[in-house]
């Protein structure tokens, strides 16, 4: 038995006064901010299946701004579940003592979590029209929830709709990258603030993909690691962004449902009138703020302890979330650049062959012998190399188009780079204005076909050339 599982069964002790033994310790696939279990174990002579979520690599972390702890998570849930709203029971939360992170140890239930599978599962085809609006029941279950009563005030942070825009911004800046998609967005949130709001409990993670459904309706709510108190908006209109619609651009609530009927379900409970133009400028936001989220799995592989090759590969899907914000802030005609092709070349073997040999290596060979997390992964990793072949027969291109329309833009020569940051540092600055000649089919140009290198098959890219 290895040390892991030998500290688990300690802890498994504590929790359960019948415990027997740790049949299987399983870590699920995904999870690339926290680590998720599957714990097969024998509790008076019974088998029984529990949950662990712990931190990444297992670490002890301080609460951070925007990141209040897992064992916050763990009063958030069942402080939840007490006022209704479909949870896990927790059974026990980690200390320093058990040496094994940060976490907890939940009921496992049985549900459908997958984005793309509750979109498109036959199973739940009769549920998935009432989706959008049970969702909508239970945010306004969670936003009612008393925040002095239950304690959670001396967890979470308060933050308003302009500290937010700030301290995401801030985390950007901080990975020094010059991508003015996100600052021009950044600039266009803070000139379009919303007004006032009734300070509630704000899940901040309330998504298809972070929502357990069945075939009765939702079965829990999940991943609270970033909640806080603020505009309550914040939730409904990161449910409705498209990088939590899987394809389906055309259902915006999750790709399950209408905006209409998520409103209908929130204000039969809440009693409440949805502001349309709230949750749109929250929409807006939620791409923004996942563009940099995204950025920050990329940085985590850099300097953090689990260095995953999922990581990378969801840093570069910060170009969707820039192209849904194109989509909704400047939408127009946008030209898409030629692909370059090897033909001709002597080299033996080509970059391209290299990199398709070892990705066909991994899809063709490493899936099909292999299962669960490993198997994941090297779909990831398959994809990753996907990118680089894009990349080297279109990366040229796009880059001489966006230099060209960047001399446009900033009136100046220099490299790719020394003109990138530029025109940032005016963004932020303000000393361009966002409707500057020639800036929004800049932006267009750059971050169309940047997402086209990146994930091709993204619903927001066929958005933006329709």
């Amino acid at each position: 038995m290895s040390g892991f599982d030998e500290k688990l069964e300690s802890i498994l002790s504590k929790a359960f006064s019948g415990f027997d033994k740790l049949l299987k310790a399983e870590r699920l696939s995904g999870g690339a901010s926290q680590e998720t279990y599957r714990l097969n174990v024998e509790i008076d002579g019974n088998e029984k299946v529990l949950a662990m979520r712990r931190s990444a690599g297992g670490e002890f972390l301080d609460p951070s701004p925007g990141h209040p702890g897992l064992a916050a998570e763990a009063q958030l849930m069942r402080s939840a579940l007490q006022a209704g709203v479909p949870e896990p029971e927790i059974y026990y939360v980690l200390d320093r003592e058990d040496d094994l992170g940060d976490g907890f140890v939940m009921e496992w239930l049985d549900g459908i979590t997958l984005g793309a599978k509750v979109v498109r599962d036959p199973e739940l085809d009769e549920i998935r029209p009432t989706l959008a609006r049970k969702s909508g029941e239970v945010l306004a279950k969670i936003h009612a929830i008393d925040l002095e009563e239950t304690g959670l005030t001396r967890y979470l942070d308060a933050i308003t709709p302009a500290e937010y825009v700030e301290q995401t911004w801030a985390r950007y800046r901080d990975f020094e990258t010059a991508q003015p998609m996100i600052d021009y967005t950044g600039r266009w949130l803070v000139d379009n603030l919303p007004g006032d709001y009734s300070p509630s409990l704000v899940h901040n993670d309330f998504r298809n993909g972070n929502i357990m459904f069945d075939q009765q309706g939702i079965v829990a709510v999940l991943d609270w690691e970033v909640a806080h108190i603020g505009d309550p908006m914040r939730d409904l209109g990161w449910i409705c962004t498209n990088s939590w619609r899987f394809g389906r651009s055309d259902l915006p609530v999750g790709g399950f449902g209408d905006y209409e009927d998520l409103f209908a379900g929130y204000e039969s409970v809440s009693g409440k009138e949805v502001d349309r133009d709230r949750v749109r400028w929250w929409e807006v936001f939620g791409s923004f703020w996942w563009a940099i989220g995204c950025l920050g799995m990329a940085e985590h592989y850099r300097t953090g302890p689990d260095k995953t090759v999922e990581r990378p590969a969801i840093g570069r899907r910060s170009s969707e979330c820039q192209v849904d914000c194109v989509n909704l802030l400047i939408p127009g005609n946008v030209e898409l650049v030629a692909t370059e092709t090897e033909h001709g070349s002597n080299e033996m073997p080509r970059m391209e062959e290299l990199l398709v040999s070892v990705r066909d290596f991994l899809r063709e060979e490493v899936m099909r012998e292999t299962q669960g997390r490993t198997n994941f992964l090297a779909r990831v990793a398959s994809n990753s190399l996907d990118i680089a072949i894009r990349e080297q027969v279109m990366g040229s291109r796009l880059k001489e188009g966006e230099v060209k329309r960047l001399n446009k833009v900033v009136h100046g020569d220099g490299t790719l780079d020394e003109l990138r940051w530029k025109l940032v540092k005016d963004i932020r600055s303000q000393a361009i204005e966002l409707d500057a000649p020639g800036l929004e089919d800049y932006l267009r140009f750059t971050v169309v076909n940047q997402v086209s290198i990146d994930q091709p098959k993204y619903s927001g890219l066929k958005t933006a050339i329709s």
